[in-house]
């Protein structure tokens, strides 16, 4: 088009100039008709010459079009016909009308002419209903990504089978770094023979190497409980196949030679920075530690993490040193505060109450004003004649606050403290945590994914019984002014009753040494005997949930409540922990509606079933013999077919 252009703009520029031709030979023709004839004859030539080129042109314009648009025509014909897309039309029916044939070679399409889509793929049928414009499925072990053009029922294929293989192959290669720690290595060794040292260092290390050997994973000795590990992400997944099988085969290390030795894993993946995959490593190592030991951590950027492993019951590795520093620790933060504000946990048992009370005792002893957080409208069953108790003394029962008191007592100068959970969503009041620059944290639960964030101390042990263990050890390094009152004491014995069923599981030397300290100050055991008693009503209605029980896979006890009746998380627990006093029952769930309208499931294992597992994939948490989980929107049987398939992936080796 600009030749065309330029030939008109030149036929314009000629016509211009042939005028002022004609008048100057007018001019000259006036003058000598001789010279103005000749120019005559020049002009006539001209014109001819003109006119002949012009026609010549225009022949070449029309012929250059008519190729142009033939081979237009015919690139779009190779284009819809040859190009190594796949085009397919269809009609409102989601029949096939049309398939090109490079579709066709791929498809075996001559076979899928006037035939529903889903001969294709069974998803085509499923994608064009809905509102997506693209996906990717695989045809004939080929990937492609189709595209959708709802309006003229059209669908793009594009093969990037080997786009995807690249990509796959890049994600494979990935770096992923792993720190290996032998969880009380040093416990285990501390004064034995250095034979008996080199024959455990010996065993472990070669069930270790033998692993990382098989698996291709570079391995090094950093110090002698811990071993950092280089691998990718095809042999992470790898890994997560078999479950990590190391673990066991460490545990079945123990059971041979009687060693109390386990293993964790803290795995870093999913970056490309080395730093980050160190930071993420550690943090996971510090998480699988944090929940007990004997399992692997991964961690990814986006804050999930994965959990293996965690079969076997926690050894009791704590040290009287660590308290001291914790409660030498603690005395300070408090001095430092303008005041203390202690809480728990929603629907509060007795261990929640009494290690507030024990919080409460230390930071008065070292002088500062403390507040306990307590909802009336939050209680669990199980405290209310515990609650009776603490009001006959005023004293004390002036220290309970609620938490709109609390939230208006706040500054920044307050040390918060929580006790018996350490999940923002799971406290009294979670709006108090942003408020305060420092939180304390103890807990003797098994840490969970969610954690609140940024706390300035963390005294989490699950190898102990109870909160109120943990709080009793700190009041022992405290000040010798710290004295407890009978009601003091007994709702910190309590807590301990109630989290131990009776000093029966979960019991350790420690627990009896608290025991006997609280027992010291006054503790009243008929008391305590007195806050667990039942009721006659409460006993009728765990009897009616026992009634309606069922065996699962030959040793797993469900009971189910009904639509219409709500239920005390307290009772519900109650009713798990007396299933699992059945012969033959190594675990127990009791499935409720609770008075929240919230599904609860109470979970409880003598040891071989580790229920914390169970209950966190279905967003719960707790001990490896005590757990629990509260679920939204859920019905009863709904509950129950997300109950059934976290039990039936655990012994499947899912989790």
């Amino acid at each position: 088009m600009s030749n065309q252009f330029k030939h008109r703009w030149r036929n314009d520029q000629l016509l211009v100039f042939g005028l002022l031709f004609l008048l100057l030979l007018i001019i000259v023709a006036i003058i000598n008709w001789v010279v103005g004839l000749a120019g005559f004859l020049l002009l006539i030539a001209l014109v001819i010459w003109y006119v002949r080129n012009d026609a010549r042109f225009e022949k070449d314009l029309k012929e250059y079009i008519t190729t142009l648009s033939y081979r237009l025509k015919k690139v779009g014909e190779e284009a819809l016909l040859e190009m190594p897309i796949g085009i397919v039309l269809y009609d409102e029916k989601g029949h096939i009308e049309w398939i090109n044939h490079y579709m066709t070679a791929q498809s075996e399409g001559d076979r899928f002419l006037n035939q529903p889509l889903d001969k294709i793929s069974e998803d085509l049928p499923e994608f064009i209903q809905s509102d997506d414009t693209d996906t990717f499925l695989t045809i004939q072990g080929l990937k492609y990504h189709v595209i959708s053009r709802k309006t003229e029922r059209l669908l793009y294929f594009f093969d990037v089978t080997e786009l995807m293989e690249l990509k796959q192959k890049h994600f494979d290669e990935q770096t992923v770094f792993a720190i290996i720690c032998l969880d009380n290595y040093d416990e285990v060794t501390q004064g034995v023979a250095d034979q008996v040292r080199s024959n455990i260092n010996n065993a472990m290390t070669s069930t270790i190497q033998n692993w990382a050997i098989e698996h291709g994973i570079y391995l090094k000795r950093i110090s002698s409980d811990r071993f950092v590990g280089i691998l990718n992400e095809k042999i992470l997944q790898e890994l997560e196949e078999d479950h990590f099988i190391v673990l066991d085969r460490v545990r079945e290390k123990i059971l041979v030679s009687h060693i109390p030795l386990t293993l964790s894993i803290g795995v870093g993946s999913g970056t490309s920075s080395l730093p980050e995959l160190g930071q993420y490593a550690q943090s996971a190592l510090d998480l699988a530690l944090g929940r007990g030991g004997d399992q692997v951590a991964i961690k990814h950027p986006d804050g999930k993490v994965k959990f293996y492993g965690g079969k076997s019951n926690p050894v009791e590795k704590r040290t009287r040193v660590r308290a001291r520093v914790i409660s030498h620790a603690l005395s300070e933060l408090i001095v430092e505060s303008d005041q203390v504000i202690v809480m728990g946990h929603q629907y509060p048992d007795m261990d929640a109450i009494g290690a507030c009370i024990g919080i409460l005792k230390i930071a008065e002893v070292n002088g500062k004003e403390a507040r306990i957080v307590v909802d009336p409208k939050n209680y669990g069953a199980g405290v209310i004649k515990l609650v009776e108790e603490l009001r006959k003394n005023e004293e004390l029962w002036s220290k309970f606050i609620s938490p709109e008191e609390a939230e208006e007592k706040m500054t920044r100068g307050t040390l918060v403290v929580v006790v018996d959970t350490h999940k923002p969503s799971m406290v009294m009041d979670a709006k108090l945590l942003p408020m305060a620059d420092r939180v304390v944290i103890i807990d003797h639960h098994r840490r969970a994914e969610e954690f609140v964030k940024d706390p300035v101390l963390v005294y989490m042990e699950p190898y102990a019984s109870s909160t109120c263990e943990l709080v009793t050890e700190l009041i022992e390094y405290q000040s010798k002014d710290l004295s407890l009152d009978v009601i003091e004491a007994t709702s910190m014995l309590a807590g301990i009753t109630v989290d131990t069923k009776s000093f029966t599981f979960r019991t350790g030397s420690r627990t009896f040494d608290a025991a006997s300290q609280l027992r010291s100050h006054g503790a009243d055991t008929i008391l305590v005997q007195k806050l667990l008693r039942d009721d006659l009503n409460q006993f009728n209605m765990r009897a009616h949930l026992i009634k309606d029980t069922t065996i699962y896979k030959d040793h797993i006890a469900i009971a189910l409540g009904t639509e219409d009746q709500t239920y005390d998380q307290v009772l519900i627990a109650q009713t798990a922990d007396t299933l699992l006093t059945m012969e033959g029952v190594k675990a127990s769930f009791v499935v409720c509606m609770r008075k929240d309208n919230k599904v609860g499931i109470s979970a409880r294992s003598l040891g071989e079933i580790n229920v914390q597992l169970i209950m966190e994939s279905v967003g719960g948490g707790g001990h490896l013999t005590n757990a629990a989980t509260q679920l939204e929107d859920e019905s009863i049987g709904e509950a129950y077919d997300l109950l059934k398939q976290a039990i039936d992936n655990y012994l499947q080796g899912g989790m």
